[in-house]
This record gives structure tokens, C-alpha cells and sequence, in this order.
């Protein structure tokens, strides 16, 4: 296992070299940049544009540019903002609890209700559960995300005025329960996605390890129904959903970024939309790198669980 996880940690430190190598050659190669900002200002001679793009470092070699940029990764120096100054670490840092209270609520909601929706459609199966369950999981996957956040915010918030519309709080009002409702609708559609992908899976699973013969052996010694389903198919059925929910994981960030634009929560996504309209690369490229570390912990956290939870895998 030892040997495993550093061989794994390798592989990750060359393949974050290699992503953030990439996004910043592709990034910095795009057309506009962060002088276009200052450019706009009729008022901006071009020798003050100069001298700003030199404080910057933008005048430097690319290639020098990058090495110097990763080099100050390994130190906690990820850069500062081109926008307002601040260390991009604390930019990330004050908008990532955001996030992870949105995406967190909405990912353990998902899982809850879609293994029971899945596991219960299975065990129905082709029953009249079964066929709605898999309609409404076909039309849920068809809904664009910003069209369902739009249509809850006129229905809830402007037609009946029960939730409100956007914000994680109300100004003045920062209590548990005012974050609490403001989190309802972005959680509702964030979730209705996600109830749909995790129902279809544990559906699948289900169906592939309640036809074994080991759930017939059990069945056939008299084992109670609904401790051959709790013991034995879902414990079972579960291990291919960890590397769903290994994957899951760096949907913290992408999965919210229309989501939180919708419904103008302070989060990730919202942050990265925002840098990108004003070229602040230092931040795109610490959410890129953040990204990058999520994906590549989640997948090795998958692997992990499943070695643990299935005996018959074996990391080498």
C-alpha cells in the first residue's frame, strides 16, 4: 500500500507539471490578456501601459514567466491578483467555504436520495416506480442547469416570494437559518442533476449484483430479503459508486460555476468567471491548479476506499 501511494503521487506531481505547463502557455497565448483592461482607458498613454505591464512581469520571456510562477507554487506563493493585489491563495480561500457549503449540501443530498431512488428502482424493476424514476432521470439530464435556475427563482421567489432569489445571505441577517434558506434553490437544482446521474448508476449496480449467485445462495438458505439488500447487494453495489464519487469530487468547483452565476452565490465559480473577464491569470491558474489537485486526490481517495472496501482488489 506504502509503495502504492508514493507510486501514485509521482505519477500526480508529473501530470500537475504537465496541466499547468499547458494552461498557462494556452492561457497566456489567448488573444487580449490583462493589458487589454488598462488598454481601454482613452486616458492611458503607452508608456504608462509599459510600466505596468512591466510591475506585472508581463514583459518577461513566457517561458520565464511560467518557471518563475511554479517555482513560487512549492513556497505557498501562488502569485497575487492582477485585479486588486491580494494573494491568490486568500482569494481562493475566501470563496472556497462558499462552495464547499453549496456543492457539500448538494452532493450529500444527491447520494442519499439517488441510492435510494436507484436501489429501489432495481428492486422494482420495470415497475411503475422504475418507469418514472428513469423518466424523470432522463428529463432531469435534459435540463440546462441556468434554465431550471431561472425558472425556480421566477416560480419561487418571484411568483410565490418563498425563497429568495440569489445571495447566500441577507445583509444584516447573517444568522443559521437565513443561510439556510438562501440555500435551498441553487442546492434544488444543483441536486436535480445529480439525484438523476447517481439513481442510473446505483440502478445499474444494483441490477448486476442482485442477479449473482451468491444473493440466489442466500436467498436459498433462507436469509431474510431485506438482510440479503442491505448486507449483500447494496454493500456490493456500492463499490463502483466510490469512483463515481471519487469523480465527483472536482465537481466542487466546475459543477457550480453556472449555478453560482445563477444565483449570484459568492463561490469558485462565480470567481472564476469573474477572473476570466478581467484576465486575472494568476487567479485562473491557482482554481486551474486547485482543480487539478482535487481531481487527482479524488481519483487516488477512490482507489484507496476500494482496495479497503472490496479484499479482493490489491494495490501494487
Amino acid at each position: 500500500m506504502p509503495n502504492y501511494i508514493l507510486n501514485r503521487l509521482g505519477q500526480s506531481a508529473v501530470v500537475l507539471v504537465l496541466v499547468s505547463l499547458i494552461g498557462f502557455m494556452v492561457l497566456n497565448l489567448a488573444p487580449g490578456g490583462p493589458m487589454s483592461q488598462f488598454a481601454l482607458n482613452p486616458g492611458m498613454s503607452q508608456a504608462e501601459l509599459d510600466r505596468i505591464a512591466e510591475q506585472l512581469g508581463l514583459k518577461r520571456p513566457l517561458l520565464v514567466q511560467y518557471i518563475d510562477w511554479f517555482s513560487h507554487l512549492f513556497v505557498g506563493d501562488w502569485g497575487h491578483s492582477f485585479r486588486d493585489g491580494r494573494p491568490v491563495l486568500s482569494v481562493i480561500a475566501g470563496h472556497l467555504p462558499a462552495t464547499l457549503l453549496l456543492m457539500g449540501t448538494s452532493t450529500l443530498l444527491s447520494i442519499v436520495i439517488g441510492t435510494w431512488v436507484g436501489v429501489l428502482g432495481a428492486v422494482r424493476r420495470y415497475s411503475v416506480f422504475d418507469t418514472l424514476a428513469t423518466v424523470g432521470a432522463m428529463v432531469a439530464l435534459s435540463i440546462p442547469t441556468f434554465w431550471f435556475g431561472l425558472v425556480a427563482i421566477f416560480f419561487f421567489s418571484l411568483h410565490l416570494g418563498w425563497l429568495p432569489a440569489g445571495n447566500m445571505y441577507t445583509i444584516g441577517d447573517q444568522s443559521l437559518g437565513d443561510y439556510a434558506i438562501h440555500l435551498v434553490l441553487p442546492v434544488l437544482v444543483l441536486a436535480l442533476v445529480n439525484v438523476a446521474i447517481w439513481s442510473r448508476y446505483m440502478r445499474s449496480a444494483t441490477l448486476d449484483v442482485i442477479d449473482q449467485d451468491f444473493v440466489r445462495t442466500a436467498r436459498a438458505k433462507g436469509v431474510p430479503y431485506r438482510r440479503v439488500l442491505t448486507h449483500h447487494v447494496i454493500r456490493n453495489a456500492l463499490l463502483p459508486m466510490i469512483t463515481l464519487a471519487g469523480l465527483q469530487i472536482p465537481t466542487i468547483l466546475g459543477g457550480a460555476l453556472v449555478t453560482e452565476t445563477v444565483f449570484t452565490w459568492p463561490g469558485m465559480g462565480r470567481l472564476f468567471l469573474d477572473s476570466l473577464g478581467y484576465s486575472d491569470y494568476p487567479v485562473i491558474m491557482g482554481i486551474l491548479m486547485f482543480s487539478a489537485v482535487l481531481v487527482l486526490l479524488g481519483n487516488l481517495l477512490a482507489d484507496l476506499l476500494i482496495g479497503v472496501a472490496d479484499p479482493r482488489v490489491r494495490l501494487a
